[in-house]
């Protein structure tokens, strides 16, 4: 019998991106939903922490691997949801967005300064850019993380909690256009046969 070519095998490799899809935004919609239904926080943060550990699950169980971002921000969700359980406060949900962000920022900000390029590291496999527009880009990312703790921080202590649920929710979408924002750029520096479309939408998971 003769073995499968490599094109073979790439084409019975199962599609997964589902899976990516339910790790990065299933605990946030299923808070989300969860709060608006029953308009309590505390079962809310509850539906949080159980959806967290099953996307972390699942994605290990179909992938055998756990990528580091949605490593990071599933653990994330989870330290900061059962404090949140512990000490009966929404305040460790809320802000955990802006503890997120700012790290992030921070590193990749951060990295550039240090002659890095940390977003290379995390998206690396997806994309092939030269140095220059590396850092470039890795600055608009830092840029829209910072941006987004701040505003995080603007609308948790000014708004109620039905308007930080929505706002939270909101940055999923957000997340979209800004990546949509950064195509053409990525399309005009990366290497022939690398697609931009596959780069993931920088939610900084909830």
């Amino acid at each position: 019998m003769s073995e499968a070519s490599p094109d073979d095998q790439g084409a019975k490799k199962p599609n997964n991106g589902w899976v990516r899809t339910v790790v990065d935004y299933g605990a946030a919609i299923a808070f989300g939903v969860a709060y608006f239904v029953t308009k309590d926080f505390q079962k809310a943060t509850w539906v949080l922490v159980a959806a967290s550990a099953a996307a972390l699950a699942i994605g290990y169980a179909v992938e055998r691997r756990l990528a580091m971002l949605p490593l990071f921000f599933g653990g994330m969700a989870l330290v900061f949801g059962t404090l949140g359980l512990i000490f009966g406060s929404d305040v460790f949900v809320k802000i955990k967005v802006t503890v997120i962000n700012l790290a992030l920022a921070s590193f990749l900000v951060g990295g550039v300064l240090l002659k890095r390029q940390p977003l290379k590291v995390i998206m690396g496999e997806a994309l092939h850019l030269p140095d220059s527009a590396w850092r470039t880009l890795t600055l608009r990312y830092g840029a829209y993380f910072a941006f987004v703790a701040i505003i995080n921080e603007v609308v948790r202590n000014t708004q109620d909690t039905d308007t930080w649920v929505k706002f939270r929710l909101a940055l999923l979408p957000v997340a979209l256009v800004f990546v949509a924002t950064q195509l053409p750029f990525m399309m005009k520096h990366m290497a022939k046969g690398d697609d931009a479309k596959a780069v993931e939408p920088p939610d900084a998971g909830f």
